[in-house]
């Protein structure tokens, strides 16, 4: 397994991390995800570290915490070999209380993750979306405070815009506080929006992409053709409208593509797709789910090689999509880029 330095900071996490929202089964979403009990997760568990898979990533919002609890239960005894990786800050209940990012729901968060992880520190926690309606310097300082506490060891988010993380960031730089080294965020071959801002952004600023859903949102699994009925007993049936869209188009593209590369180097289709993936800028982490051992063991097939650049650049031009204001193409014309250099070219090219 190769393992990459989170952001700027001195963390080192595996290219592949596994996630455990089909940990638990509780709800329609994640219960539609999977269902995997305390005994199957720790199985899970076992494959990833033999593979060197050390990095686990789960939210209170999973389940309603019973991902949490299944992960804890499969890595007891074991809590020096694993790398933690959790999120709060989506509404857990209806009271006012149960949502968001302030002083008492962070730190009410933050314990209940230990109570249910077992452990008595978080390796990454990550902020799950931005609130609002709390001060950044209260949200902050109540991080600053559980770091210095030693319950969370590094700061991230999740989901935000370009100006909510830079906004973050400054305030951090400006009071002292610890910045946040990672920002878990949508990424695959058919959602490049991450692209435009938040990647030029966390080469910038020195923050890590730990992508979720990189096969976009169970798309580019293999099992969907043009021309095809979605085949039965996918998890799309279910939770297509929870999930990030995509036009038929721009997936039967891609997907062609992809069948075209997995007879050529005799890999799957989910395995060039993240392959694609782990050598794009910025990305520390690609986070892979797995109902069982299957699963799991064909995900791992996704490192230890490299697509050529010309089969990289198939799929780019696949999945290229036209860029919105202000990120136009033309800026990459010399005047442009005199003003606004970037370290390496991050424009996809223009749709086909």
């Amino acid at each position: 397994m190769e393992y990459r330095q989170l952001g700027a900071s001195g963390l080192k996490v595996p290219a592949l991390s596994l996630g455990t929202g089909t940990f638990g089964g509780r709800g329609p979403l994640f219960g539609a995800w999977g269902d995997t009990d305390a005994r199957e997760a720790r199985r899970l568990v076992d494959i990833a570290l033999d593979a060197g898979i050390t990095m686990f990533d789960s939210a209170d919002v999973y389940s309603d915490g019973a991902s949490e609890e299944v992960l804890g239960q499969a890595i007891k005894g074991r809590r020096d070999q694993v790398i933690l990786s959790t999120k709060a800050g989506l509404p857990m209940g209806e009271g006012p209380g149960d949502w968001g990012a302030s002083r008492s729901r962070l730190i009410k968060a933050t314990d209940d993750a230990l109570r249910r992880l077992g452990t008595d520190h978080l390796d990454l926690f990550q902020l799950h979306a931005y609130d609002a309606s709390t001060p950044v310097e209260e949200v902050l300082g109540t991080l600053d405070q559980l770091v210095r506490a030693g319950k969370i060891r590094y700061t991230g988010v999740s989901n935000y815009s370009g100006w909510q993380l830079m906004k973050s960031l400054a305030a951090a730089d400006r009071h002292g506080h610890p910045r946040h080294v990672a920002h878990q965020v949508y990424y695959s071959l058919v959602g490049r929006d991450y692209e435009y801002e938040l990647m030029p952004l966390g080469l910038d600023q020195g923050v890590g992409a730990v992508v979720w859903s990189p096969l976009g949102w169970g798309r580019l699994t293999g099992k969907i053709r043009r021309g095809e009925p979605l085949p039965a007993g996918s998890r799309l049936h279910d939770t297509a409208s929870f999930g990030p869209p995509v036009e038929d188009e721009v997936l039967f593209r891609v997907v062609d593509v992809l069948d075209a590369l997995a007879e050529e180097t005799d890999r799957t289709v989910p395995q060039i797709a993240l392959n694609w993936l782990l050598r794009r800028p910025t990305v520390s982490s690609v986070i892979v789910g797995a109902r069982n051992e299957e699963q799991l063991r064909q995900n791992i097939g996704a490192v230890g090689w490299s697509l050529t650049p010309e089969q990289t650049a198939r799929l780019d031009a696949a999945s290229a999509r036209h860029a919105p204001y202000p990120y136009f193409p033309y800026q990459r014309q010399e005047g442009f880029a005199r003003l606004n250099p970037a370290p390496v070219d991050l424009t996809p090219p223009a749709a086909a």
